[in-house]
């Protein structure tokens, strides 16, 4: 498992959109990918799940990823997460 805190840079933070497209990011590893704030962890290939975490820009979340591409996973969802465009 691969753990790391990252601070979302979304000019927006995380609307639908940008869960919409995060979710897209996630499916496309067979790692089991989690964010976590707070208490909250949710599976960050769900949709719903992830609508009800409403991060905003400058949060912090842990992102966990378990499984065969668990390193690239994260390397990508940190890529999007941080990306200031």
């Amino acid at each position: 498992m691969t753990k790391k805190e990252i601070t979302i840079q979304l000019e927006n933070g995380l609307e639908t959109r940008p869960v919409a497209l995060l979710v897209q990011v996630a499916s496309q590893f067979r790692s089991d990918i989690y964010l976590e704030v707070d208490s909250r962890r949710v599976n960050a290939k769900s949709i719903m799940g992830m609508m009800t975490l409403g991060l905003d820009t400058g949060e912090e979340v842990v992102v966990s990823a378990n499984g065969e591409d668990e390193t690239e996973a994260l390397r990508q969802i940190e890529a999007y997460l941080t990306r200031t465009n």
